[in-house]
């Protein structure tokens, strides 16, 4: 990195990450009218939330990806509230100036009861913005049941993974007319419920794009095509640092993972050929202090 670029990336970090004030609930019901393309980004952890500010994106999502991400699982469904809550409160200290939006692990929104006592905790514990469970009709009464309760809430239509085992995998959703008019059915409910956002994911953008256009609240896509209101990737996989899969849906915007595995080997190069440490990344000690320490050792092993 040239020192022009790191002077910058140290500025943006000095002055609270150079963007835009918070973004509130208002401002993104509002723009489904004006147009304006809102930024989400599934973030896991403090530091990838720092980059998200300092980058301008609009949502900081604390996904439930983060089970796979940055704890090896091969799917979502062994995400806990504790595990999720635990990240979302690193993401709200890296994100103090962004809309953070947790996201509800499986089973965490079975009951309505279930649902308001771990909202509360993303809200409460962890100074979430809003929730998102996954959903749409079938979830109504508890997408509801959270709105009534001043909990604002969004909900996840499309391929959700809660249920991928009834997918039979990870399958485009909404590919025969019937098909997408039951994603359509589920929005209106979703809408009707009172929330202010519904994500699409893995939905033919076609479909994606005429279901947004019936919907008076904002649409946000992930593998749904530019007809969305809004779009949303995973922190790590646009950024490269994931590589177990990369969904057809995910563009690379860089590649950390070979630029940190680099890194890594030139120190383990530099640790084994004793490059590493150099007097350059050393402490020194006042010479006259070294001797009368050396002086004192001497002593003792001849006492």
């Amino acid at each position: 990195m040239g020192a022009t670029t790191t002077a910058s990336v140290k500025a943006l970090a000095a002055d609270g990450a150079g963007r835009r004030e918070k973004r509130t609930i208002t401002d993104i019901r509002n723009s489904k009218r004006t147009g304006e393309k809102m930024v989400y980004m599934s973030v896991p952890d403090y530091t990838s939330a720092r980059w998200a500010e300092m980058a301008g994106v609009d949502v900081a999502v604390v996904g439930d990806s983060l089970a796979m991400v940055a704890h090896g699982h091969p799917s979502t469904i062994p995400a806990t509230m504790d595990m999720m809550v635990l990240h979302a409160q690193a993401v709200r200290r890296g994100t103090p100036n962004t809309f953070v939006l947790g996201c509800m692990p499986y089973q965490s929104y079975n009951t309505v009861e279930r649902a308001l006592t771990n909202a509360t905790r993303f809200m409460q514990d962890a100074l979430c913005d809003a929730v998102k469970p996954q959903g749409g009709r079938s979830q109504a009464h508890i997408l509801k049941a959270l709105v009534d309760a001043g909990i604002p809430t969004a909900s996840h239509i499309g391929l959700t993974p809660h249920t991928i085992a009834t997918f039979g995998g990870f399958k485009i959703q909404g590919r025969t007319a019937e098909a997408a008019m039951k994603i359509l059915e589920d929005a209106l409910a979703i809408e009707d419920a009172g929330c202010f956002m519904l994500e699409f994911e893995a939905v033919p953008a076609p479909i994606a794009k005429l279901i947004s256009e019936q919907l008076s609240i904002p649409t946000i896509g992930i593998g749904a095509g530019a007809g969305c209101d809004g779009q949303i990737l995973l922190a790590y996989d646009l950024l490269g640092v994931f590589i177990d899969f990369k969904p057809k849906f995910t563009k690379r915007y860089a590649n950390l993972t070979e630029v940190a595995v680099t890194g890594i080997r030139s120190y383990v190069e530099e640790v084994k050929t004793g490059a590493f440490p150099d007097d350059d990344h050393s402490y020194k000690v006042d010479p006259a202090e070294y001797e009368r320490f050396a002086s004192l050792v001497e002593k003792r092993r001849h006492i």
